[in-house]
């Protein structure tokens, strides 16, 4: 049995891939947020700039306990996060957060989404950016804008998810709410791995709950965001709406 007096263990999954500028800054603002029980796990792709090394690093000398999982090939940001969670569940996360290594998200809302999380029937809580109090980057340009609304708009038209920010990245979840939709047999990749996460979420009539945050661009590197995952984005919900995925 746990030990009521000890705080849930929260279990924040990063995924990277030549992160090594952010990486370290990524580190600090996580031990400064007022949580207690905090944990990293920083899912490296075989980062040529040698992130996978400075993580190894870190776990040494940072400070927050953090383990690095290193994968030999880069297939994906769905599949980092699935080995990523599966291997927090299996070395006893309550919670899981799942967060970008390039400082888009605001790491100082994380307890605000974990109280969110134990305080309520939430089964996951997404740092949402079209609630009230949320916003997209300042300096993102229209068309970038654009097509973000619009995905969410896309997304929700076709699965009726009742989420304002269905593509969103930064979540938390109940160790119990990964079991349950099983994680392990997600096969959506990019970011439509986010929404067939959600989807399999709200198909089991679960709560999907939301708090603002204000996204920002990423930092330093360049963005992952590629052909193939628009694609991707684009046909999973169908498949999904279809039967063809859980």
């Amino acid at each position: 049995m746990s030990n009521p007096s000890v705080a849930p263990k929260t279990t924040v999954v990063v995924p990277t891939y030549n992160e090594r500028e952010n990486l370290p800054r990524l580190i600090e603002l996580l031990a400064g947020i007022d949580l207690e029980n905090v944990h990293v796990l920083v899912v490296d792709d075989n980062s040529p700039d040698g992130t996978g090394k400075l993580a190894d690093e870190l776990a040494e000398t940072g400070p927050l306990p953090l383990t690095v999982l290193h994968r030999t090939e880069k297939n994906g940001l769905g599949r980092a996060y699935v080995a990523g969670i599966t291997k927090a569940l299996d070395e006893g996360a309550d919670i899981v957060v799942q967060m970008d290594a390039d400082l888009s998200h605001p790491a100082d809302v994380i307890p605000t989404m974990v109280k969110t999380l134990t305080s309520t029937d939430a089964a996951v809580v997404l740092g949402s950016r079209y609630v009230p109090g949320g916003a997209v980057a300042s300096d993102w340009p229209w068309h970038r804008k654009a097509l973000s609304a619009w995905a969410n708009f896309y997304v929700n038209a076709i699965l009726r998810l009742k989420v304002k920010d269905a593509t969103a990245g930064f979540k938390a979840w109940h160790a119990q709410t990964l079991r349950t939709i099983d994680v392990g047999s997600v096969e959506s990749n990019g970011y439509a791995f986010q929404v067939e996460m959600n989807y399999r979420t709200a198909r089991r009539g679960l709560r999907i709950a939301e708090v603002p945050i204000k996204f920002e661009e990423r930092n330093d590197g360049e963005s992952k965001m590629s052909l193939s995952v628009q694609l991707e984005s684009a046909l999973v919900p169908w498949k999904l709406l279809l039967g063809k995925k859980h």
